[in-house]
């Protein structure tokens, strides 16, 4: 069946759903992306399945593109405290900052060695790390355990698993 809408309707049409689908993102973050794109594809075909399908597509990508970048941004920050404690001393504690372009995932807190072990396989430390809060001197600072182990690009995050929620899907 052919679409009754002529042509300057249905690209009135896109452009009104295009400028939906930044008004959603702007005001609600990414979470309703896919369904904004969905219906922005609805009002070009009159078929419903690929309007659902394009939804599910952009809301996937999105997702996708967030976690990428989210992981990103902690993988920013387990190096600069695995490249810290690495090189310290057991018992020795230094501050750890990272800042990025965006201001998106900056933290900053102490790292502090609590043990170095060697194995046939490797040289490790253990060490315990706060995040602050925000950036108050006295912002509130939650302390994690990680490890760190000696590779050929040096020291590196070996802990397997984030010690707590806090820290997600990192690996």
């Amino acid at each position: 069946m052919k679409s009754r809408l002529t042509m300057p309707t249905r690209v009135r049409l896109v452009l009104a759903a295009a400028l939906c689908v930044g008004a959603s993102v702007l005001t609600s973050g990414c979470s309703s992306v896919g369904a904004a794109a969905g219906v922005a594809s609805g009002l070009v075909t009159a078929n419903p399945a690929i309007g659902i399908g394009v939804g599910i597509a952009v809301q996937a990508a999105t997702d996708e593109a967030v976690a990428r970048y989210m992981r990103n941004m902690h993988s920013d920050q387990q190096n600069e405290m695995a490249q810290l404690a690495g090189n310290m001393a057991v018992g020795e504690t230094k501050p750890w900052s990272v800042k990025h372009k965006m201001p998106i995932e900056n933290g900053h807190g102490e790292v502090r060695v609590t043990r170095a072990f060697t194995s046939a396989l490797a040289i490790c430390k253990d060490f315990v790390f706060s995040v602050a809060d925000s950036n108050k001197p006295d912002a509130h600072e939650s302390w994690y355990t990680a490890s760190t182990c000696l590779q050929d690009q040096g020291w590196k995050w070996a802990s397997a698993e984030p010690a707590v929620d806090r820290w997600g899907n990192l690996q």
